[in-house]
């Protein structure tokens, strides 16, 4: 039997193919060479049903912010019959006037240390030696972009099958304030990650009407249910949900002083515009934005909204209860 590839080692690997030539690769060559969907063809998936979801992954990856490209007949552009894909590896170049500090460059090969291409799984190495043996240029070596993605969040695995599969999903989801988690069911038609979280987007089957879930309050398993729904609701899922919650986060944003050089300056500073006392941060979840800048101490303080202070004043406070707690025992 065919060793079944995860969801989301299927994209890296897609990732890796298409970073690892400048011609592109039909779409054939992908689904006889990427790991993910050759297993699924030698198990006796029918071409359409993977020719679909390399048209799935491929929107994920876009959604994504990765650039995958079309490229279509020279003589007539809109010709897409043999239509090569790729990802331009100049679009990760970094513009010539950048210079790194010397501290700034430690931090940078710490994390290429971890973003090597000894992270790339064998199967994405062996994806990319065959596609050189099809005669296809590439450039070597693929570093950065090959490691073996896990999903911290658990439901990650179920949804995403759900997804594949149009299947209902029931799970057991806790909103920020309330003390026992709610029996939700959906029909999951994407996952999107937005600020470094992954939600899942569908609709509610209760009340008929689209809904975002975070998957970190997802409580216990997700179960994948027998029922079925149209695939067609999943078309341009991913990008109604990404319209939704930056919709969301035009409409919230948090007044903060944040100390220079921090981390907290670092991270905030990359989604943060100027204002005249400090920086403004826009949000989507209040309580998942007090997390984040409670976990960064005094180096940031909330001007406005009140509510938000509160609340990472209650974190914080809770941390000091929690340690003063250890000490007396």
């Amino acid at each position: 039997m065919a060793t079944r590839i995860p969801a989301e080692e299927r994209l890296t690997n897609l990732v890796v193919a298409l970073m690892a030539t400048e011609i592109g690769l039909t779409k054939q060559q992908i689904l006889d060479n990427v790991s993910g969907y050759r297993q699924r063809a030698d198990a006796g998936a029918r071409s359409d049903a993977l020719e679909k979801m390399f048209e799935r992954d491929k929107d994920e990856l876009r959604t994504l912010g990765v650039p995958v490209e079309t490229i279509g007949d020279l003589a007539d552009p809109n010709d897409l019959r043999e239509a090569r894909y790729r990802i331009p590896q100049a679009e990760y170049d970094l513009p010539d006037d950048i210079v790194f500090s010397p501290a700034e460059l430690a931090v940078l090969q710490l994390a290429g240390s971890v973003w090597s291409a000894e992270s790339a799984s064998g199967d994405a190495k062996a994806g990319v030696r065959k596609i050189r043996a099809l005669g296809i240029d590439g450039d070597e070596p693929i570093i950065g972009f090959a490691p073996r993605i896990t999903a911290r969040d658990a439901a990650f695995p179920q949804l995403q099958e759900a997804i594949e599969k149009c299947r209902v999903v029931v799970f057991d989801y806790l909103k920020p304030g309330e003390q026992t988690p709610r029996r939700r069911s959906i029909r999951p038609l994407a996952l999107v990650d937005y600020e470094a979280r992954w939600h899942v987007y569908g609709v509610d089957v209760d009340i008929e009407a689209d809904r975002m879930f975070l998957l970190s309050r997802i409580v216990g398993d997700v179960r994948v249910t027998a029922t079925s729904f149209d695939a067609d609701l999943r078309e341009g899922a991913g990008e109604r949900a990404l319209s939704g919650l930056e919709k969301v986060a035009a409409q919230n944003a948090a007044l903060l002083e944040v100390t220079p050089g921090t981390e907290a300056a670092l991270r905030l500073g990359r989604r943060a515009a100027p204002a005249k006392q400090g920086i403004q941060v826009p949000f989507v979840d209040l309580h998942i934005l007090a997390d984040e800048l409670a976990s960064y101490g005094p180096e940031v303080r909330v001007v406005e909204p009140a509510a938000l202070r509160d609340a990472v004043i209650a974190r914080l406070t809770a941390v000091v209860a929690a340690n003063s707690d250890q000490e007396d025992s």
